[in-house]
């Protein structure tokens, strides 16, 4: 299915990016803001105060009926049955081949009335991919008489999604929820009401999750208040030094933490565990496309690693780069950039195993130019918890 060449798409706060001089560009078919003063500055914001990011562009999928437990667990690699009420988990969907199909976050809630139900969260770039993934496993009519309905549906276009990120993150979020953040703990969250009149007496809901290694929280709301919400938080921000960030920002933030990104170090292609992510795949238990496959691939070493890469000099590696061991192919950058706050340029790659400890200098060739940089363990960088 070809899910190219589609008009883009908006999210609830697209005038609000272009009308505060946002600099705006395509991805995954959103019209999204790269950013508004600059990359650096809201970097540096989020790390020692908040970064406020628009990321209503990522896929919600909601899960509810009496088969939707078994369902997920029988579609993500990772325990969904035996979730607690508010609880969060980092997943993947993977294909029969074993590949990455998209990294998830399922999250377990109830609704007003007690009832149970599943938020999956997805890659924008996936969202089609994976909706149809869905539809193609949903249970056949014969399991529906048998108490395995499953409700599905896309609540992408009804919610708004914003990620708080910083050391400040909970002193601007705490005033205007009705719910202690101190005693939510991380991939945890909670259906909690916003204590504005913005809100219109709505909620949404609150997880202390991120993408940008530092303490932060990722909150859903309705489309139709997004805009006035998204106000209130700038406005209550403004005192603790918060801005609004784009997705520029994010991405230097995410690859400092070390996070994969899809379409860079996640593919079809790669594997959970040449990924470093072997420990989401729950190989006993519910079957799983891609399960019998992941069990032959844990039997055998895998051929490249991904790993974390600082070079010498200032000139950045980008993705696709090659990396070289005194003149051998040995890897391939997947992603790269110039670290604002370590002053760094640094990179991620697949390698393979033999050249991976941390220390092996290795070459990047950087447009026809050898460069000197060294293996290094990821994270590149870790907040301080103190």
């Amino acid at each position: 299915m070809d899910y190219d060449n589609k008009p883009r798409s908006r999210t609830p706060l697209y005038e609000w990016h272009v009308s505060h001089n946002a600099r705006m560009v395509d991805f995954s078919g959103w019209e999204m803001p790269l950013y508004y003063s600059s990359i650096i500055e809201e970097h540096h914001a989020t790390r020692s105060a908040v970064g406020l990011t628009d990321i209503s562009h990522m896929g919600r999928l909601r899960f509810e009926g009496p088969g939707a437990a078994v369902f997920l667990a029988e579609l993500l690699t990772r325990r969904v049955a035996d979730m607690q009420l508010g609880q969060i988990r980092y997943s993947l969907v993977t294909n029969y081949q074993g590949g990455i199909m998209d990294d998830v976050l399922v999250g377990y809630y109830h609704n007003a009335h007690g009832q149970p139900f599943y938020v999956l969260v997805v890659n924008a770039c996936n969202r089609e991919k994976i909706v149809a993934w869905v539809r193609q496993h949903l249970p056949p009519e014969r399991a529906l008489r048998r108490g395995r309905e499953v409700l599905f549906s896309d609540v992408t276009p009804l919610w708004a999604m914003f990620a708080i990120s910083g050391p400040r993150s909970m002193a601007l979020l705490q005033p205007l929820v009705d719910v202690d953040l101190q005693w939510m703990k991380y991939y945890r969250g909670a259906q909690v009401r916003i204590l504005h009149p913005a809100a219109k007496r709505q909620g949404g809901i609150l997880s202390r999750t991120g993408y940008t290694g530092e303490d932060g929280f990722e909150l859903s709301i309705g489309a139709d208040i997004a805009a006035d919400v998204w106000e209130v938080l700038v406005e209550y921000g403004k005192s603790l030094g918060a801005k609004p960030t784009g997705l520029g920002a994010r991405d230097t933030l995410r690859l400092e933490a070390g996070m994969p990104l899809y379409g860079h170090e996640l593919t079809e292609q790669i594997d959970p565990f040449q990924a470093g992510l072997g420990y989401t795949c729950y190989l006993t238990g519910y079957d799983f496309p891609g399960r019998d496959a992941l069990l032959r691939i844990q039997e055998r070493r895998p051929q490249l690693i991904r790993v974390g890469l600082q070079a010498e000099g200032r000139r950045v590696p980008r993705q696709g780069c090659t990396v070289l061991r005194n003149g051998v192919a040995i890897g391939t950058v997947t992603s790269g950039t110039f670290s604002p706050t370590l002053q760094k340029s640094i990179a991620m790659g697949y390698i393979s195993p033999e050249h991976a400890a941390p220390g092996t200098a290795v070459q990047i060739d950087i447009r026809g130019r050898l460069e000197p940089a060294i293996v290094v363990e990821l994270p590149f960088y870790r907040r301080d918890r103190t």
